[in-house]
């Protein structure tokens, strides 16, 4: 299996240069891959539906309808002309839609791809759109997403030492069946477990099975089982990536509820946030 159908999704957020680098990210991967890239323009119509806003009027709502309209027409102008000059097959979709209707309008599209190419949602110039998509397209679209750090250089999207993070969940899992395209082309899998259960199902042979399965499809790798010596899941597994000098994380999404991720962090949380190479999650 290869990915086929790329998508990723553009808002006005942040600067043209952040930008240009997830186009640029997305239609290397498309070129890689000889797949569709599927671009969505997105506007942001920034009024909350449910809150009432004393001394507002009907037309200070379509005012911000149609600044969000404008901004996604703008938006597409952009892409479009940057995509023009490039030899991949590619089209652009523009929508405008509310902070609180974002998630059914991007699941809709992300059904029917691949992988989701999408820029990391935290840090300088990132809105609370931004961490709404990745989300969307995990949750409610069921799509494995790959987060690319701000500056990424093209080699890293290459994914030739690829660490795996396993956990016996049924998300890591997922997240592994779903980059088994990803693992196939590595020069090195790492299969990383922390702090494994001393009574659990593979308590005798951490990760030998997984290991043995990935075999069969002709991916070769290694275990390392490593002791939680920091304080949080992320930084183990940040500084096993540097040791390892990997260019790529796969990684269950959200093994807690998602309001307790977004309320206390978690290791999807603190690793999206810290990440220094891409990574590829699915839930």
């Amino acid at each position: 299996m290869a990915y086929k159908s790329l998508m990723t999704i553009v808002t006005v957020t942040g600067d043209a240069d952040r930008r240009n680098r997830l186009l640029d990210a997305a239609v290397a991967l498309a070129r890689r891959e000889d797949a569709h890239l599927e671009v969505l323009a997105m506007g942001i119509d920034r009024t909350q539906i449910g809150y009432f806003y004393a001394g507002a009027s009907a037309l200070i709502y379509q005012e911000t309808l149609e600044r969000a309209q404008a901004e996604a027409a703008e938006l597409e102008a952009e892409i479009r002309d940057r995509l023009g000059r490039q030899d991949i097959r590619w089209s652009v979709e523009t929508v405008v839609a509310q902070l609180g209707g974002m998630s059914a309008l991007v699941a809709q599209r992300a059904w029917f791809a691949d992988l989701v190419v999408l820029a990391r949602p935290y840090g300088e110039g990132c809105g609370p759109e931004d961490e709404a998509v990745i989300e969307a397209a995990m949750f409610d679209g069921q799509a494995p997403v790959l987060v690319l750090p701000h500056d990424v250089p093209d080699v890293a999207l290459r994914g030739t030492r690829v660490v795996v993070a396993w956990n016996q969940s049924s998300e890591s899992l997922s997240a592994i069946r779903k980059a088994l395209p990803i693992l196939a082309r590595a020069d090195l899998v790492n299969i990383c477990i922390v702090d494994p259960p001393q009574h659990g199902a593979e308590r005798s042979d951490p990760g030998g099975t997984l290991s043995q399965w990935l075999s069969r499809h002709g991916i070769r790798s290694e275990v390392s089982v490593l002791a939680k010596t920091l304080p949080r899941l992320s930084d183990v597994l940040a500084r096993h990536m540097r040791d390892q000098n990997a260019d790529l994380l796969v990684m269950g999404a959200y093994g807690h509820s998602r309001f307790r991720e977004a309320i206390l962090g978690g290791t999807t949380r603190n690793t999206l946030e810290q990440t220094e190479v891409p990574v590829f999650m699915a839930h």
